[in-house]
């Protein structure tokens, strides 16, 4: 009966010793493999020592404007910064070393609020830390560009647009329509800043 019952014995530790292995290999892939991926991880970012190579700039592509004597730290030509996860954010150039060109719509523009029996009438200027590509886009597309512009305010109504908030969710919202078309109709959007040369609600 003793006999019988030494081989029994054993089968369980031979069995538990075996799991404490396997346990031991899984945790060894795991912390190995999320070494692996950290590692993988920083080297895109740059965080560990691997230099990014920069894309070529294309010359037909409207290239950012220099101020005199502005130190360079780097190319700042994209629009757009990438953030871990794919995630995008809109960079804007800095103005202490670029240089602003300055376009304004001849015409004025006249929407009909969106409330009311009102109107809002404003003349409108815009501009670039680009070069005069992007004024030349501008000039090109006023149409279409003036078309967007009049869809954004005949959005507004007769409270928010008196109010500066309004003013400035506005001025913003109209940025990024002439950025929209200029994108669509370039491939460039390139409008730093839009700016109310008159206003008048009624």
């Amino acid at each position: 009966m003793s006999a019988a019952a030494a081989p029994a014995a054993e089968a369980p530790k031979k069995k538990g010793k075996m799991k404490g292995i396997v346990m031991t290999l899984v945790m060894a892939l795991v912390f190995g493999g999320g070494g692996v991926g950290a590692g993988l991880y920083a080297a895109g970012a740059g965080l560990a020592g691997g230099h990014k190579e920069e894309a070529p700039v294309d010359p037909n592509m409207p290239q950012l404007v220099k101020k005199e004597g502005a130190e360079d730290h780097g190319a700042e030509h994209g629009e757009k910064k990438t953030l871990p996860m794919g995630f995008e954010v809109e960079k804007s150039p800095d103005p202490t070393k670029y240089k602003a060109s300055y376009y304004t719509f001849e015409q004025p523009f006249t929407a009909n609020l969106r409330d009311s029996d009102g109107f809002t009438q404003i003349g409108l200027g815009a501009s670039t830390f680009y070069d005069q590509k992007v004024l030349d886009n501008l000039k090109e597309n006023e149409l279409p560009i003036r078309s967007a512009i009049l869809m954004v305010m005949a959005q507004q109504d007769s409270f928010t647009i008196s109010t500066p908030e309004g003013k400035l969710a506005l001025q913003k919202g109209l940025k990024d329509a002439i950025n929209e078309t200029l994108k669509q109709r370039t491939g460039f959007g390139g409008i730093d800043n839009v700016y109310f040369t008159t206003m008048v609600v009624q």
